[in-house]
């Protein structure tokens, strides 16, 4: 087994995102702009990215098909895990999301993530011969809900987003009727006019902003948004060179080693180095879609689509907010924004389409 774990390993995959981690601690260094208060994340994104590399080895080791008889150890772990931070965790920015452990802060919905993507997975291969009707849709709605339910209490819309997308996605992967598709889309809309009330404030202030922006107020809700426009036109074709745009080192550009650090990207490499990061994020999608292709099951091709889904998604939305063509979310740009919880729940992803792709040809 360990001839054949080695042999079908994806070392283009894995090279590929040890690449972008090292450009993310390059980029978060220069984002910082000699922030002494800062300058500490540098480090420790740098540690992160060490441990992320062993969990993509250990993740990868280990049988996938063993993750399947503990989904449901998983997923009340996960629920008591959110449990404790709506009811102890650590408050800020106006939510409480972070588990304080005394050495490090941990965020305990980046890894639901990865836990939705298992539970779910087993729950969509299992029932593969099952009718699919309104029962096995509300089943596996209610195995999301119990984890989304904890989430949006905290407050954390954009992560309640992401998980719904990867509901829906793997139900859709798995046979969803037609039929069902547009009364989905009307329950979408019919949710958020009935939910949008019921918003934090600053999250109805960030739809407003997005839709009835104030062209006027350049200190105002939307500065964030129109500097990193500015930032990112700054860059021209071949960017201003690493450590050099004025936007970023004299911190006009704000929130830039975390949600903006595509516009930092682009100032300093210009339109042809993002394209070409923008080129190997999409690469490393590919491959988990090739995994996905040729996963020896479908609980296996459904972890390598889901980790897919969500890759693409917070990569979408991550450069679509720097380019104020969706409303400012919380979410990161895959192993190249700063965040610990972040960066070990994607790489935890990378290592389980690693564990599938080595497996492909063992059953």
């Amino acid at each position: 087994m360990n001839r054949d774990y080695w042999r079908y390993f994806d070392y283009w995959l894995f090279g590929s995102v040890i690449i972008l981690c090292i450009f993310g601690i390059a980029m978060i260094r220069s984002a910082i702009a000699g922030n002494a208060v800062l300058m500490p994340l540098v480090t420790r994104q740098a540690i992160y990215v060490a441990v992320g590399m062993v969990v993509i080895l250990g993740a990868a080791f280990i049988d996938y098909h063993y993750w399947s008889s503990l989904t449901r150890v998983m997923y009340i772990a996960t629920v008591l895990f959110l449990v404790g931070i709506f009811v102890y965790g650590t408050a800020r920015y106006g939510s409480a999301r972070w588990l304080d452990t005394g050495l490090i802060l941990i965020q305990p919905s980046e890894l639901a993530k990865i836990v939705v993507i298992l539970v779910l997975s087993d729950y969509f291969s299992r029932t593969r011969d099952r009718p699919r009707d309104l029962r096995w849709i509300a089943q596996s709605f209610a195995i999301t809900v119990g984890v989304v339910l904890w989430i949006l209490l905290q407050p954390n819309l954009s992560t309640s987003i992401v998980i719904f997308v990867l509901w829906f996605s793997l139900l859709w992967l798995s046979g969803l009727p037609a039929k069902y598709i547009l009364v989905f889309v009307l329950l979408v809309i019919v949710a958020a006019g009935i939910l949008f009330p019921f918003l934090q404030d600053y999250q109805k202030q960030r739809v407003v902003d997005f839709i009835f922006p104030n062209q006027n107020a350049l200190h105002g809700n939307t500065y964030n948004v129109d500097q990193a426009l500015i930032t990112i036109g700054s860059g021209g074709l071949f960017g201003q060179g690493y450590g050099h745009s004025t936007q970023v080192q004299l911190r006009f550009l704000k929130v830039r080693h975390t949600d903006f650090i595509f516009s930092a990207m682009a100032a300093e490499f210009g339109f042809v180095g993002t394209v070409l990061v923008i080129g190997l994020l999409i690469f490393v999608m590919l491959r988990g879609l090739r995994a996905a292709r040729l996963a020896a099951d479908l609980f296996g091709s459904y972890i390598a689509y889901g980790f897919v889904v969500l890759m693409f998604f917070q990569t979408a939305v991550n450069i679509g907010v720097n380019l104020n063509v969706m409303p400012v979310t919380g979410l990161t740009l895959p192993f190249i924004s700063y965040g610990g919880s972040s960066l070990l729940s994607m790489v935890l992803g990378i290592g389980l389409v690693e564990s599938v792709i080595s497996r492909h040809k063992t059953l």
